[in-house]
C-alpha cells in the first residue's frame, strides 16, 4: 500500500490517494478536496493496470464507469462513443497519469496514443479525448493531448506516481 499527497497548481486542491496492489489487481482510494467541495472516488484496475471500474461522488451527486475491456458503462449505459478509451482521466487527480504509464509499460522513447475517457469535475461529465505518452529518461513522460496543442513532462517516483507535473500539480511534502 502506497499513500501520495498533491498540490493542485492550476486549481487550488489537495488530494490523498491510497494506492494497493493485489495478485488479483490495483485499488485505489482519494479524496481530492478543492472550492466545489470534496470529491472521493474509488478506482479499479486488474493486475495489469487495465482500468475496470471508477465510482466519483461529490456531494450527493455519484458518477459510476466500467469497462469490461470491450464495453464503457456510464451510470449504467453504453457508451460507445467512449469505444477507444482504455481509461479515465480524472481532471482533478494526477493519479490518473499513472494508469497508462503503468499499464503501457513503454521503454525509453517509446510514444503511445491512446484515448481516456475524461471526467471533467465537478461537472462530472464524461467524454473520449485523445493523448499520448513518450518516455523520456527513466522518470519523465511527455503527456500531450491530441486534440489540442497541449504537452507537458511529467516526473514520476519508481512506482509511477506523479512527483512533478509543471503548472498542474505537485505531490505534497510529508
Amino acid at each position: 500500500m502506497t499513500t501520495v499527497s498533491w498540490v493542485g497548481l492550476e486549481v487550488d486542491s489537495s488530494e490523498t490517494c491510497t494506492v494497493s496492489e493485489f495478485e488479483d489487481g490495483v485499488w485505489v482510494e482519494s479524496t481530492v478536496t478543492a472550492s466545489f467541495g470534496e470529491c472521493i472516488y474509488s478506482l479499479r484496475a486488474d493486475e495489469h493496470w487495465n482500468f475496470r471500474s471508477l465510482t466519483i461522488q461529490i456531494g450527493s451527486r455519484k458518477l459510476e464507469i466500467e469497462f469490461d475491456g470491450t464495453l464503457w458503462k456510464v451510470d449504467g449505459l453504453e457508451r460507445h462513443d467512449l469505444y477507444p478509451a482504455r481509461e479515465v482521466d480524472i481532471a482533478v487527480s494526477p493519479m490518473s497519469n499513472t494508469l497508462p504509464i503503468r499499464r503501457l509499460g513503454l521503454t525509453i522513447g517509446e510514444r503511445a496514443a491512446i484515448t481516456t475517457a475524461y471526467i471533467a469535475v465537478p461537472e462530472l461529465s464524461v467524454q473520449a479525448h485523445p493523448q499520448s505518452y513518450t518516455r523520456l529518461t527513466d522518470h519523465t513522460y511527455r503527456y500531450e493531448s491530441r486534440s489540442s496543442s497541449y504537452q507537458n513532462v511529467i516526473t514520476v517516483d519508481d512506482f509511477g506516481l506523479v512527483v512533478s507535473y509543471p503548472g498542474a500539480f505537485a505531490r505534497a511534502s510529508r
